[in-house]
């Protein structure tokens, strides 16, 4: 499923998942790894892992992350990710149940 992502979508996916790694405004170690363990499965060259890195320090401008970007054939992969993303530490905050309710429409409508 994540073999299918161009370069480019790769990167979009990543922005998503750290996006809502800032749900709760704060981005735990077991997120971080997460996040790592994607970009190693996605095979993201040096500067695309220098521009994850900044998203783990500083959130992505929520303009950015729009999922009318997101190709139809792609939306489950991101979908799914997102979702290993906020349960990955254990803990689902509200924010970010409501928040992935918010992707999970968007992209299913």
């Amino acid at each position: 499923m994540l073999d299918a992502l161009s370069s480019e979508e790769r990167l979009l996916l990543m922005k998503f998942v750290c996006a809502f790694a800032w749900t709760d405004l704060e981005i735990r170690d077991a997120e971080r790894r997460f996040v790592e363990r994607l970009a190693n499965r996605l095979e993201l060259g040096k500067d695309e892992r220098e521009q994850v890195e900044q998203w783990l320090h500083v959130a992505p401008p929520p303009g950015e992350v729009d999922p009318s970007l997101v190709p139809p054939e792609h939306r489950r992969a991101f979908i799914e990710s997102v979702r290993a993303l906020i349960y990955v530490d254990g803990e689902v905050d509200p924010d970010e149940r409501e928040q992935f309710e918010r992707l999970r429409n968007a992209l299913s409508g």
